[in-house]
């Protein structure tokens, strides 16, 4: 896998971070997004190809994201990256399926 040290989020990315925040109660940035990855893998189809830029204020290290399960974390996301986009970037597949989940997190009528 790829060295990924940090995960930098794009202004959407952020406020949509601050809406589910909101919603939920979910003080951390980090919960929130593994909740947004996890939820864009249950989905089979590769998410469409966007260029997610990093110009929100909005970071965490790998650690921080992937928290006490990281091991866990990396073998899924080191698997999805291989079957659905092997030659884009990690980070970059890693972004995609952050603001795919975060978008139908936010979406949701439910509190999640």
């Amino acid at each position: 896998m790829q060295d990924i040290d940090t995960i930098r989020l794009s202004e959407k990315q952020k406020q949509q971070l601050i809406r589910l925040k909101t919603k939920t109660g979910i003080e951390n940035w980090n919960v929130l997004c593994r909740w947004a990855i996890c939820l864009s893998f249950s989905d089979p189809t590769t998410p469409p190809k966007e260029d997610i830029p990093s110009n929100s204020n909005i970071e965490m290290t790998w650690k921080t994201f992937t928290g006490e399960y990281h091991q866990i974390y990396q073998a899924i996301i080191t698997m999805q990256h291989q079957e659905q986009m092997p030659e884009m970037p990690l980070i970059d597949f890693i972004k995609l399926h952050i603001s795919r989940g975060l978008s139908a997190l936010s979406k949701s009528d439910s509190p999640i």
